[in-house]
């Protein structure tokens, strides 16, 4: 930050121009600093007798870097970023009291005090979620106390908030600890979801174990000749879809093709096998007497 120079020498020129932004304390050799503040534009001056001290009255940006400690004790890096510019009718005493780099002298002692002030009522994670209301609590104080010493404050910000690297790994650490006990927490409720299924599945098993005994002591073997039947059906689909069966390799060929008709010289069709297999478990009920326990011979 450029700190603001006297334009004035010893050989003062006659006149003398103030530029825009800018304001003049006259300094004169036989009654000290004027306290009237000479505005923007060209200005007569006695030679010698009387010096201009220039002031720039426009905001100008500076940062103070503070190291500080928090409620908890945390070590906390700090940087505050401040517009600031001097109150123009208190140029003169700014001038006599504390000099043309009264930014260099002020601005660093009482940020430092207002910051470490402020931030030992918050604790490390206040300082984090309630970062706005630091900031103004930091701007007003540092406000009211910069007036003070004729200095407004157009803007102050929290540009840079660190802390110490310990505190940053008990963080980090902190967050990966969370995330096993989320997930840990998460393969518990699995296992649970999972048991009830498995209790579910197995109570609807022994629901269709009852209801099918129920329906064998009500309507006894039909059950199982139905499910003979449904079988029969799905292998003569099965063997008609095949291209290696063109025909019954067995003994009782003769008597299967007598059932049903058929040359074993072509390949049969779905229909043709599924008839086949309806007539011969019927010839076998007949046979047993109704013993249903009769297996198909292998083709």
């Amino acid at each position: 930050v450029s700190k603001p120079r006297s334009s004035s020498s010893p050989k003062c020129s006659f006149p003398r121009a103030v530029d825009a932004g800018h304001r003049a304390v006259i300094f004169d050799r036989f009654r000290g600093v004027q306290d009237v503040v000479v505005g923007e534009g060209t200005h007569f001056l006695i030679p010698w007798v009387q010096k201009p001290i220039i002031f720039d009255c426009r905001s100008r940006p500076r940062n103070v870097p503070v190291i500080t400690g928090s409620k908890d004790l945390q070590n906390v890096n700090i940087t505050l970023r401040i517009l600031f510019r001097p109150v123009t009718a208190q140029l003169p005493r700014i001038f006599t009291s504390i000099g043309e780099d009264y930014d260099e002298r002020v601005l660093p002692s009482i940020t430092t005090e207002i910051l470490k002030s402020v931030v030992a009522r918050f604790d490390a994670g206040e300082l984090i979620t309630q970062r706005e209301l630091v900031s103004r609590q930091v701007s007003e104080d540092l406000t009211e106390r910069a007036a003070t010493f004729g200095l407004i404050l157009d803007d102050v910000s929290l540009t840079h908030l660190t802390f110490g690297k310990e505190f940053t790994e008990a963080v980090e650490m902190k967050q990966v600890a969370q995330q096993e006990a989320e997930r840990a927490r998460f393969i518990v409720e699995k296992a649970e979801q999972q048991k009830k299924a498995a209790v579910i599945s197995a109570e609807g098993d022994s629901k269709a174990a009852e209801l099918i005994a129920n329906s064998l002591a009500t309507a006894g073997d039909g059950l199982i000749e139905l499910r003979k039947l449904e079988a029969a059906e799905d292998i003569a689909y099965q063997l008609s879809r095949s291209r290696n069966i063109t025909y019954l390799p067995s003994a009782a060929a003769k008597r299967k093709k007598k059932i049903i008709g058929i040359s074993s010289r072509r390949k049969w069709k779905f229909g043709e096998w599924r008839d086949f297999f309806l007539s011969w478990m019927g010839n076998q009920i007949k046979v047993n007497g109704g013993d249903t326990r009769t297996e198909i011979p292998p083709l």
